[in-house]
C-alpha cells in the first residue's frame, strides 16, 4: 500500500482538485494544512525548496502541483 501525503491550504483550488482525485480513486491520504501547521510547512519547504502548494508525496516521490498524469503514474493507476 502506498503512502500519500498532501501539503495544502484551505483556499487552494488545486489542492482541492488533488484531494477530490484521491477520494474518487479510493486513495487514502494524509492532508497537512501548511497554513496552520508551521512544522509541516517547514517540512514541505525542506523537501521541495519552495512554498507553493499542493505538494504531494507518494512514497517519497514528490509531485508539485496537481499534475494528474504524474500522480496516476506514481500510484500505478
Amino acid at each position: 500500500m502506498v503512502t500519500v501525503k498532501i501539503y495544502s491550504t484551505p483556499s487552494c483550488v488545486y489542492c482541492k482538485m488533488a484531494k477530490d482525485f484521491f477520494k474518487k480513486n479510493n486513495v487514502s491520504f494524509v492532508d497537512y494544512n501548511v497554513a496552520e501547521d508551521i512544522d509541516k510547512a517547514e517540512e514541505m519547504v525542506e523537501k521541495t525548496g519552495q512554498q507553493g502548494v499542493p505538494v504531494i508525496d507518494i512514497d517519497g516521490k514528490i509531485i508539485i502541483g496537481f499534475d494528474k498524469e504524474s500522480i496516476e503514474e506514481a500510484l500505478g493507476l
